[in-house]
């Protein structure tokens, strides 16, 4: 994230930095053990806070204002934001619903361990071993779907937004790419810890945790040459970012951090994931 190069390298190496963070987290794996679940729905609530946070500071406001001031839209500048947003959450929704048809939703061994053997699901009531329910090692293919492919685009846009307005400065993407990295963090945990209870070996689920990041610089580097060639679409762009993050948080992240007893742990860490990124974004933008 080096400033003075262009929209598409600066998108690139945004990418390639919050990508590291995800293997950076996944890497966890060989340190915690399966069993350790507040963990892991602490760093979830931890992601779904700056999430939250980056959507709207990083992405919205510099929509709403580039509507405003050079849309001319003018009491209706909330068109192409609404509009955008909405789109990002349908675009989410309808990847979750075709990718397994299209067989792009997983990798097929992956998928065959998670289902072919009953040994590796254990039941909530089960006293021994980990409580991990195959639905979590879903959750880990969900988010190793949706998650990185809106976070990537959001990193991309918001390099190829830089100068359109006074909000939309080079500070303010690569504060955005910071977030997110620091939110790929724990996301890296929530991909890799539930595949290691699951029965993957520590380097499998590691290489799973870590593979789930690798789309980012592609939907980064789609981002930026997207709204570089076609200027207009930037309000729309911005908010269809946003829209898709905020889906994958609420759809995925934040229930399934709800879900094993620890909902007022992840609570306030989604708390303060949203009042480091808004201070990350703010003080240093």
């Amino acid at each position: 994230m080096l400033h003075g190069h262009g929209a598409v390298s600066q998108a690139l190496l945004g990418t390639f930095f919050t990508w590291g963070m995800t293997a950076a987290g996944a890497a966890l794996v060989f340190v915690f053990s399966s069993g350790q679940r507040r963990i892991l729905d602490g760093s979830l609530g931890f992601a779904a806070g700056v999430m939250l946070a980056a959507s709207y500071w990083s992405l919205l406001a510099p929509a709403v204002e580039m509507a405003t001031s050079s849309g001319g839209f003018g009491a209706f500048a909330f068109f192409p934001v609404a509009v955008g947003f909405t789109l990002g959450a349908a675009f989410v929704y309808l990847a979750d619903l075709l990718m397994p048809h299209l067989g792009a939703a997983e990798d097929p061994q992956m998928a065959l361990a998670l289902t072919s053997d009953p040994a590796l699901v254990k039941k909530k009531s089960d006293p021994e071993g980990p409580t991990l329910l195959l639905a979590e090692s879903e959750l880990s293919i969900r988010i190793g779907r949706a998650g990185p492919l809106s976070e990537g685009l959001a990193v991309g846009v918001g390099f190829g937004a830089v100068e359109k307005t006074a909000s939309a400065t080079f500070e303010s993407a690569r504060n955005l790419a910071i977030g997110i990295g620091i939110q790929n963090f724990p996301e890296g945990l929530a991909v890799s810890l539930p595949l290691r209870g699951a029965g993957f070996s520590t380097w499998r689920a590691f290489w799973y945790g870590q593979l789930s990041g690798m789309v980012e610089p592609l939907a980064g580097v789609f981002g930026a040459f997207a709204v570089v060639l076609a200027e207009p679409i930037l309000p729309y762009a911005l908010a269809f970012a946003a829209g898709a993050m905020v889906y994958v948080v609420m759809d995925d992240i934040i229930p399934e951090a709800q879900i094993s007893g620890n909902g007022k742990l992840a609570s306030w860490a989604c708390i303060l994931g949203f009042v480091v990124m808004m201070s990350l974004d703010v003080g240093l933008g």
